[in-house]
């Protein structure tokens, strides 16, 4: 059954409705697309026409998206994808709960917070456990966030020092052949781990705690041997460790220490037939409740709305492969 829903909107909150329309209507453009509506602004008279259930979806998302606009929040097609997501699972209030929590800020000032339900999870995983596993496609925040928690707990003092790792699978053998020093040998393999760094503390913070070494950048084999207290240890792209590698690395946790492993085990690239460390460790581990494991999405991507469709593109496909293989062999 066709519904007119009709929203008349107060003085000050036209200039947040027109923000929420977008550049040539493009975001409104989308609602109707996504909802199966048709909107109109007129006046101070806004108009929903579509099936009763679409019409209120639609209010119910849009209500929020200026609600977000009035706390000065950026409202682009991925976050309205997302609100329509969680609208659709009777969770759009949780948006609200999302913006509150602010995960860290920049050193120009800039409020980092969680964009979706499976980051906030994630931010919470760290707070409550001293080692958490992130898994998840490219763009989710899983490096990031860690290094804005990183920074906080180092501001905080609640740890002295921050250690970021990664495999060097590319380099293997080589790495001692490359010129320089040891910063120089691995930056290719560390270069958005040092991004993140920049973003937080800015260049020149940076250097001087690297020269003091509260930060510490190195690849994952010089970890060996090692034990990491009042540290806070993030070990990057760990779907290319070995299992010789990951349980080196997780045996070197000492006290008032926090390690967060990010990685995502659909982009491994360690040599045919050879098991990622990173997938084992998350069998293995999976019983200890005293152990983080959050598992992202192509929900969970924030970078441009195409990745998450190309994400999601390649989970069908590759999906689609293994019950294909399913049925051959059957």
């Amino acid at each position: 059954m066709t519904k007119t829903l009709k929203l008349t909107l107060s003085v000050d909150s036209m200039d947040a409705y027109m923000s929420l329309f977008g550049l040539n209507d493009q975001n409104v453009a989308l609602l109707e697309q996504e909802c199966g509506v048709t909107i109109a602004l007129r006046g101070a008279e806004l108009t929903i026409t579509g099936e009763e259930e679409d019409t209120q979806l639609a209010a119910g998302v849009i209500e929020k998206l200026v609600d977000m606009i009035h706390r000065r929040e950026l409202v682009d097609r991925s976050r309205i994808r997302y609100a329509l997501a969680l609208a659709r699972e009777g969770k759009v209030d949780m948006i609200d709960e999302i913006l509150r929590n602010v995960v860290a800020i920049t050193h120009r000032g800039k409020q980092i917070k969680c964009k979706t339900l499976g980051q906030q999870q994630y931010v919470q995983a760290i707070r409550d456990h001293d080692l958490t596993f992130a898994v998840g496609p490219a763009g989710t925040g899983k490096t990031y966030l860690a290094m804005a928690l990183a920074v906080v707990a180092l501001k905080n003092k609640e740890i002295e020092r921050i250690v970021l790792t990664r495999p060097a699978v590319e380099a293997g053998e080589k790495l001692g052949f490359l010129p320089g020093d040891l910063t120089q040998k691995v930056d290719p393999y560390l270069r958005p781990l040092y991004d993140a760094l920049y973003d937080f503390m800015g260049v020149d913070s940076y250097q001087k705690l690297l020269e003091r070494g509260t930060v510490e950048v190195a690849p994952l084999a010089y970890m060996r041997g090692r034990t990491l207290s009042d540290s806070f240890i993030i070990l990057d792209e760990a779907q290319n460790t070995t299992s010789e590698q990951m349980k080196m690395f997780l045996t070197r946790l000492g006290f008032n220490s926090k390690v967060v492993v990010t990685g995502d085990v659909t982009q491994t690239d360690l040599p045919f037939g050879k098991k990622s460390g990173l997938a084992e460790a998350l069998d293995i581990l999976k019983d200890i409740p005293a152990i983080g494991m959050v598992r992202l999405t192509h929900q969970d991507v924030v970078r441009h709305e195409l990745v998450q469709q190309i994400v999601q593109a390649y989970d069908a496909y590759f999906a689609a492969g293994v019950q294909n293989k399913g049925k051959e062999a059957t």
